[in-house]
């Protein structure tokens, strides 16, 4: 077959159906009955993916408190910079996005403040106020200090319990984002090349991506350094009998897709092929165990067990898996739930995950096979089909 051509990939977005606002007040009305559940009086929601999957405001962070108090018994209260207060409600305007009081503070002002008068607005004088996970520490200390009468604790609980149950709508955000990663992957594989950079392969991945619609990309590691699970900071050129180990991404409506591949450029030793395909039957091992109602670290368990009964580990150690199996994925690339040992949270429908238990050899190579799932009332389903052998990495 001949080599795809960047001009062979088209936008792959048309049809995609984004989160709605009706959505999000759903989310907000679980959130409230949680927090009253807990006994919680409201939440701090600081800008980033928590703001965006309650309210659809995707901001970023900057040294300036943007954020919003979730009451228990109310509406959402925003908090902005006044000079920001016009790019701000015309975000509210976007699509899907949540309607909400607007509460500005000016430069020389306090938004601790700002946040303290929300909470007696919103007759909160007494109570646990509860932030959400990525709210960064000097935020939390401000308001804390500006509302000392109040119990601050984690909102995990209400957050967590919210974001990692994916809805059929963000179920189909990642099914397109990794659609579209798959077909970035073709393309990258298939222009391969002796001499070849890291940089010069992460460059097709990108323009890969955006000629498919999104932002994403493709990074790679070659030879040796495919053992470094994160990969290693040395310059490398790609060689015949190289493996060839990439890590990709993107994001539809703000949802990740997450794959690993490993190819051979070239033709594989015996002992490639039998790393490869005890990497494969781990990853096979690992979604089998993935059943309802079974703890997260029995996902982990299946491909360790596996991959230590060939040889490797025992444990952590290397050469063998020296990570967890997996991570929850949806608006943050890494999120709750984790597939480790310890964790006994049962598995349950609507959860999604990496699959990627990986063996690393150092000195010699590294093989991950990376393909997100989701549970269903049935078990589990991959995203994208995984790689068929080392000489065919899509199914």
């Amino acid at each position: 077959m001949p080599k795809r051509q960047l001009s062979d990939l088209k936008p792959m977005t048309d049809g995609v159906q984004l989160i709605t606002a009706d959505e999000r007040q759903h989310r907000l009305w679980k959130a409230r009955r949680l927090l009253r559940d807990l006994q919680m009086a409201a939440m701090f929601i600081e800008a980033g993916t928590g703001l965006r999957y309650f309210a659809g405001i995707d901001h970023w962070l900057s040294e300036r408190m943007i954020g919003a108090v979730l009451p228990a018994n109310g509406d959402l209260i925003y908090i902005c910079p006044a000079f920001e207060e016009m790019k701000f409600r015309e975000m509210m305007a976007l699509p899907g996005a949540v309607q909400g009081e607007v509460r500005v503070w000016e430069e020389h002002a306090s938004p601790y403040d700002l946040v303290a008068q929300a909470f007696k607005d919103s007759g909160i004088v007494t109570g646990t106020i509860g932030f959400e996970e990525q709210t960064r520490y000097f935020l939390v200390d401000g308001i804390r200090k500006a509302a000392p009468h109040l119990n601050y604790v984690s909102a995990d609980p209400i957050t967590v319990a919210c974001r990692a149950f994916k809805s059929p709508a963000e179920i189909a955000l990642m099914q397109r984002a990794n659609d579209i990663t798959i077909e970035a992957y073709k393309f990258c594989v298939d222009n391969l090349h002796e001499g070849m950079s890291q940089a010069e392969f992460a460059a097709n991945g990108s323009v890969a991506h955006k000629a498919l619609g999104v932002a994403g990309g493709i990074g790679a590691q070659f030879g040796a350094s495919t053992a470094f699970p994160h990969g290693s900071p040395k310059l490398d050129y790609l060689k015949e009998g190289d493996l060839v180990l990439m890590d990709g991404s993107c994001r539809v409506d703000g949802y990740f897709s997450d794959i690993s591949r490993v190819v051979c450029f070239g033709t594989p030793t015996q002992r490639m092929r039998e790393v490869w395909d005890l990497e494969q039957a781990a990853q096979a091992a690992a979604f089998a165990a993935a059943q309802v109602g079974a703890p997260c670290e029995a996902v982990d368990a299946a491909a360790r067990n596996l991959i230590n009964a060939a040889g490797f580990g025992p444990d952590y150690k290397v050469p063998g898996l020296p990570h967890r199996t997996g991570h929850g994925i949806g608006l943050d690339i890494h999120e709750w739930h984790y597939l480790v040992r310890g964790n006994k949270t049962p598995l349950a429908p609507g959860m999604c995950f990496t699959n990627e238990p990986m063996i690393c050899i150092y000195g010699e190579f590294g093989v991950r096979l990376e393909d997100c799932f989701y549970m269903t009332e049935t078990g589990p389903r991959f995203f994208t089909q995984p790689s068929p052998s080392i000489d065919q990495p899509f199914g």
